[in-house]
């Protein structure tokens, strides 16, 4: 926020002379002058908060590019509840974040494992935050939970995605989010006491470890514990294309995920009127955001077209689905160390990037394991490769003017060492762990209460019609089963052959 302009009628008088009304006219302007203070400071609080909140608005619209994108990957007999599941992913991740994923995650002051106020927005706002703050933190919330449920897409029961949709943007995304990006986390590179890991901090700008390493590495779990849907591997363990039906709709999404993706990182510096020494000066947060915008691009774009020559090479054609998947893991990659790398850093890091997400999906294959959507592979992988390029490529003047800092180490092949760099892998396994052992068991126990997969039976024939009563493409009136009442149904029977002719014998 702007410093606040101060004015003492004492300090003025004597520079107005010796007039009679000296000492009343310096009180009148100092008002005056505390007045135009204050308006400035008021509107500095009304610009931030707008910024803050129409980032809000476009990380939200990516819940739009989530479910295209997932509509568009599956099959068509599963449209219609991969569509609601993302529906759900917002309206479940609203209310727990509202109960209790806001307060776990920025409920200072606490300790540095968990928040400890503001449970159902309790005494908020406060001078820790606004509305706004809380409403950009649940739109990273339930992208996170939208990761997960491209994972696991296809074959599995509606209460599982209740009930783990829930439980990850209630608690576990949240006190991920607290370790590295509260004031008090014990790895946050902004912790109040300046007590940092490493002396250091991880730095995890707008979320390659938090968002979508959390959502990645759950969606592995529930992928492995599910087992790949039925036909995807053939009995001598062949692995067999399921495509989604419908490429345009990937399309659609990955634009829609890349125009949210301008809320997703430049967002994340959450104020704008911030300047960066002297006032008065071209140069501020202000250009951070527009540089921070300029390196996920070109990350995204160089991603999109090496994956784009890559499968060319490899598979003899061009795919624009894999094309999609690239951009949106150079995305990925990218989202740690958007705001403190050089914009010819972030073509490296969507280069490798498109690399580690090839190999993933190599890997993948080889274990059987199946993941519509490449979710695990995508935001895992890619994702534990933007920490460790942040490590790498952070340069150590806009480390220091991002985090408010002198001298902080940066990354190791700009001069900065190798702190930054081991906090950056510390993240990767702490997230790891943590994912491990609180998703995994929940996936378990749903699994052995039979509340995670649906049967075959279900399976062969598309959830939409077993579990939505109806298809999300009725292309004739037989089709839209909205419009027929249950039980016993009659249907038209047309001729099977041509009508009779002058020879057929009459009835």
């Amino acid at each position: 926020m702007a410093s606040t302009l101060s004015c003492a009628a004492s300090d003025l008088a004597p520079l107005l002379g010796g007039a009679a009304n000296s000492t009343a006219l310096a009180a009148f302007l100092c008002g005056r002058f505390t007045s135009i203070s204050d308006q400035f400071s008021d509107t500095s609080y009304a610009v931030n908060n707008t910024y803050l909140l129409f980032s809000a608005y476009l990380v939200f619209a990516m819940q739009l590019g989530f479910a295209m994108l997932c509509a568009g990957s599956v099959r068509a007999k599963n449209t219609m509840n991969i569509m609601l599941t993302n529906v759900l992913d917002a309206a479940a991740g609203g209310l727990s974040y509202y109960l209790f994923g806001f307060a776990l995650a920025f409920g200072s002051p606490s300790n540095g494992f968990v928040g400890r106020h503001f449970f159902g927005l309790k005494d908020y706002p406060s001078p820790a935050g606004d509305y706004s703050f809380f409403l950009y933190q649940w739109a990273f919330a339930i992208a996170a939970a939208g990761i997960t449920s491209g994972s696991i897409a296809e074959r599995t029961q509606f209460v599982a995605y209740l009930i783990y949709s829930s439980f990850l943007t209630g608690f576990v995304y949240p006190i991920v989010s607290h370790w590295f990006w509260s004031g008090d986390g014990w790895a946050s590179p902004t912790r109040s006491d300046g007590d940092f890991l490493f002396r250091s901090g991880a730095i995890d700008f707008a979320g390659s470890g938090v968002v979508h390493m959390v959502g990645g590495i759950a969606g592995l779990w529930g992928a492995l514990i599910e087992g790949p849907r039925i036909g995807r591997f053939d009995r001598a363990g062949r692995s067999v294309a399921l495509r989604g039906h419908s490429a345009s709709l990937v399309v659609l999404g990955s634009f829609l995920l890349w125009f949210g993706w301008y809320g997703f990182n430049p967002g994340s510096f959450l104020t704008i009127m911030k300047a960066y020494g002297a006032s008065g000066n071209f140069y501020g947060q202000w250009s951070a955001i527009g540089r921070t915008a300029v390196t996920t691009t070109l990350a995204g774009c160089t991603a999109a077209l090496t994956t784009l020559f890559s499968k060319r090479l490899l598979a003899g054609h061009w795919n624009v689905t894999d094309v999609c998947n690239g951009l949106l893991g150079g995305f990925a990659a990218i989202t740690s160390g958007c705001s403190v790398v050089e914009p010819w850093a972030a073509i490296v890091c969507g280069f490798v990037a498109a690399w580690v997400l090839l190999g993933c999906n190599k890997l993948a294959e080889k274990c059987k394991y199946d993941d519509p959507l490449e979710a695990a592979q995508l935001h895992g992988g890619c994702g534990a490769w933007g920490l460790l390029f942040t490590g790498l490529f952070a340069k150590g003047v806009y480390v220091d003017q991002v985090y408010s800092g002198q001298g902080r180490p940066h990354g190791l092949f700009m001069g900065g060492g190798g702190r930054l760099l081991a906090a950056q892998v510390v993240q990767i396994l702490v997230i790891c762990g943590w994912v491990t052992v609180t998703m995994g068991p929940l996936f378990y126990g749903l699994h052995k209460l039979k509340l995670l997969r649906i049967s075959g039976e279900d399976e062969m024939q598309g959830m939409d019609v077993t579990r939505h009563g109806g298809f999300a493409y009725a292309y004739n009136d037989e089709d839209d089963l909205s419009t027929k009442p249950p039980g016993f149904m009659m249907r038209k029977v047309e001729p099977t052959s041509a009508s009779p002719t002058s020879n057929s014998p009459a009835v």
